[in-house]
């Protein structure tokens, strides 16, 4: 701004002819000195004038680089909805219609809807005490249901319901696990309704020592946090396949809480284990 103030003042004051003070009644001494006074002046003049306007276009030059150039726009590109994977909101949302609370006595434990006739996928050790048991579906709705298939030796038991909900939502059961693949765990630990944990598989084929019982081996090791209440709940990738049943959770001491490390029946061996074959179960 300081150039256009500039610029005007030099350019009038020197360009102005009533400033320039020219001797009208002398006379000429030889005809040619009016002339060449003349010309020095408009020379001198034009001079000025150039040089005013080379020094505005230079402050005007400076000024514009003074000012810093605008940040470019950098276009960040939005994640594919199709073919990548799924976060973890997005595998609960999928995946929880098909999740089922369990209680069979005074046991709570969690199954997972394992075929469009409603037969629900679960561990056995959470129905398997002999005690009535009650399916609660994720809409709310209750339903008596019984086993229709067990295999204590890999803690697999499958539920029949005898009614199912309005809506039903089998969940899609997947493939192999890796090691270090994300996994989201659904259930009901502690009694608490849909609870939602992620983390990764920690390891593979581990063995659970079971004490009196026989061992139970080929098991999935992962970290996301499960607790009483979350066996025969779904350990699913992040596909929202279901790649697992939760049966265990290790604890050196007698707490029997959570410090890190899951167990989880691959879903392979967990549907082989109630029709023998490897394939889904009969429902």
């Amino acid at each position: 701004m300081q150039s256009d103030r500039r610029a005007p003042v030099v350019m009038t004051v020197l360009r102005d002819p009533a400033s320039v003070p020219v001797p009208a009644e002398r006379p000429p001494d030889d005809g040619a000195r009016p002339g060449r006074r003349l010309d020095r002046r408009r020379l001198l003049i034009g001079a000025v004038a150039v040089w005013a306007v080379v020094i505005t276009g230079l402050v005007v030059l400076q000024g514009t680089r003074a000012e810093p150039e605008a940040a470019p726009v950098v276009a960040v590109p939005s994640p594919s909805e199709s073919g990548g994977p799924l976060g973890v909101p997005q595998v609960y949302e999928a995946v929880l219609p098909s999740v089922v609370r369990i209680t069979a006595g005074g046991s709570t434990g969690t199954g997972v809807l394992a075929n469009a006739d409603g037969t629900v996928l679960t561990a056995h050790h959470v129905v398997g005490n002999g005690q009535a048991i009650t399916v609660t579906y994720a809409d709310g709705s209750e339903t008596p249901a019984a086993i229709a298939q067990a295999e204590p030796a890999m803690d697999i038991a499958v539920l029949r319901p005898e009614r199912l909900p309005e809506t039903l939502v089998p969940a899609t059961l997947g493939g192999a696990a890796g090691v270090g693949e994300a996994v989201v765990a659904i259930g009901n630990p502690l009694g608490l309704t849909g609870t939602t944990t992620s983390g990764v598989v920690s390891a593979l084929d581990r063995t659970l020592d079971r004490g009196n019982e026989p061992d139970l081996p080929g098991l999935i090791q992962f970290d996301a946090a499960v607790n009483p209440g979350s066996s025969g709940g779904p350990l699913i990738n992040d596909r929202a396949e279901v790649v697992g049943i939760v049966v265990a959770l290790a604890n050196p001491t007698d707490a029997g809480t959570f410090i890190g490390i899951g167990f989880a029946v691959p879903i392979g061996a967990a549907l082989g284990a109630v029709d023998g074959d490897g394939q889904a179960p009969p429902l």
